[in-house]
Formats: structure tokens, sequence, C-alpha cells
């Protein structure tokens, strides 16, 4: 069992959870080691500025990636495509940079293990299946804040998803591709056929409605009929659905992805849940399965 953490939330402020959202560039490399030392060996990783926001900066995502990778060279850093979806300003629309700013993710140096790749332009609404509860107290209550993330659009186009892969290929960074419905994974399969992307086919089947698929056990089945043996899947998920889709996922041999960029909240929503308890929660539902969690080795063959 692969454990994926997304510790770092860009669509999240630091007074929504300052217990456990990471500021300065030590604490987030530190939220690095203590997700490896929990049981995690995939990091989903976006960037935090010294006010809070998320970073558009690359320089500062590749000064992560190189304190990441000497504080636990063995994990698995996964660059989230988006660079950072947060707005510029309370209000601001949120919206994914622009095609060339997202290729510059080909040129970060160290360079990352994965950077996840969108194909298809979609309706990213992230605030779908929240809750009101979910954001009671949050930056995320506030109206026009909400409404941004509602009216979130992922841009990706032939033209771009084609180039950026081969640019991604070229640098020997793998494509984590991000599929929202089959029509995602379809068209990945076409650029596998047509010698565009040569594979490992390293995917997540993201569940949280919006324009993605829906979190239910017939969506994943169906999905999983499609895709071919060998592939490299994690499930995942928004909110208080993010624990039992992965429990499907783990009895159903794939993989999972926990973190505050997900999920703020434990089942019973009395108390907020940190990075680090989340994937605690996941090695030890684990056992019961009998899923072993892999370690660095395991989690890269």
């Amino acid at each position: 069992l692969v454990i994926t953490a997304a510790p770092y939330g860009p669509e999240w402020i630091p007074s929504d959870f300052p217990e456990d959202i990471p500021v300065t560039m030590e604490d987030q490399i530190q939220k690095a080691v203590d997700c490896w030392n929990a049981g995690a060996t995939v990091l989903h990783l976006h960037v935090r500025e010294l006010d809070g926001k998320g970073s558009k900066r690359l320089s500062k995502f590749n000064e992560l990636i190189a304190g990441v990778r000497k504080a636990v060279p063995d994990m698995i850093i996964q660059v989230g495509g988006s660079i950072s979806f947060a707005p510029e300003t309370g209000g601001a629309a949120a919206k994914w940079l622009s095609d060339d700013t997202r290729h510059m993710l080909a040129e970060l140096e160290p360079t990352p293990d994965q950077v996840t790749v969108t194909v298809n332009t979609s309706q990213m609404n992230v605030a779908e299946q929240f809750d009101f509860r979910d954001i009671a107290g949050t930056s995320m209550a506030d109206p026009d804040n909400f409404a941004a993330y509602s009216n979130m659009i992922v841009p990706s186009t032939p033209s771009f998803f084609e180039e950026h892969v081969r640019r991604l290929s070229a640098r020997g960074i793998q494509s984590a591709f991000q599929f929202y419905n089959i029509n995602s994974f379809e068209t990945v399969e076409r650029l596998m056929r047509r010698g565009i992307y040569k594979g490992p086919l390293v995917c997540n089947w993201v569940a949280i409605g919006g324009g993605m698929d829906q979190p239910t056990i017939y969506s994943l089945a169906n999905f999983l009929r499609a895709v071919p043996d060998g592939t490299m899947l994690t499930v995942e998920s928004s909110m208080r659905n993010v624990l039992p889709i992965n429990m499907m996922g783990m009895a159903m041999g794939l993989h999972v992805r926990c973190g505050i960029e997900d999920n703020l909240w434990n089942q019973s929503r009395t108390e907020k849940m940190g990075t680090v308890a989340q994937i605690r929660q996941l090695v030890r539902l684990a056992k019961e399965p009998g899923r072993p969690v892999a370690n660095g080795k395991e989690a890269r063959e």
C-alpha cells in the first residue's frame, strides 16, 4: 500500500488550521519528514510563501524540493501541476496559471519524481460536496472565496497536455495523471498508443464531484474496469468522503491519499485532523485487510 500525503493545502490559509499548516520553509520541510515518519512514501507538494499564501514562484518550489530531498531522500516527490490555484487576493478568481508557466515545471531543479497532469479542460468545483459545517470558521466560508473555488476551471487542451507530457518525459519526470472520469483515462490511453507517453501509468482517480467523478463504489468499480492491469492507481476524494474512499481503495488493492489538502476533519467532525494523524490512521487500518505499507524502495518499484 502506497500512501500519498497532501499536507500543504493551498486552498486554505494558515489561520484555517494553524496547528497543522506549515508556513516557513523549515516547517514545510519538517512536515514532509513527519509525513514520511508516519508512513507516507509519496509527497504531493505545493509551497507556501511567508505571508501564508500559496507560492507561484518556481524558485520556492526548487528550494522546497531540495530541502525535502536532503531530509528524506527516499520520499517520492510529486509536484502539484496547478503550481498553486490559490487566489492572489480575497475574492479573486481561483484559477490555474498559464500554459507557459505550467510548462516550466519541467525545468524544476532538482527534478521532482512526478508532476500531476490533468488532461481535458474540466470544471473543478472543489466545493460542490462540502457540507457547510466542513468550512465553518474557515476562509472558504467567505462567500466570495467560496464562489471563486466553486467556479474554478482546469484548462488543459491537447496542445497543452501533449507538449507538457513530452517536456516532463524528456527530463525523466513521471506524469502523474489526474483522472476525473473514464473519458480522461481514454485520452491518456490514446496518448500511449500514439507513443506520446510511454508509461508507466501512474494516476489518481479523483472523486470530488463538481466536474469530476462521484465518490461511490459504483463509479470506482466502473473506472477500474477500464484501466489496464499494472496501473499505479491512487484514490482521492474530499472532506469526510476521504476515509471511506480510501478504505474502498485498500480493499480493492489500490493506493490511497490523505492530508489537509483533501480533508480537515475526523469522521465525526468533532475536531480537526492533521495530515500526520490521517496517515497514521491509514497505516493502522491497512493492517486489517492485510495491506502492508510500502517503504520508499517498494513504492518506487
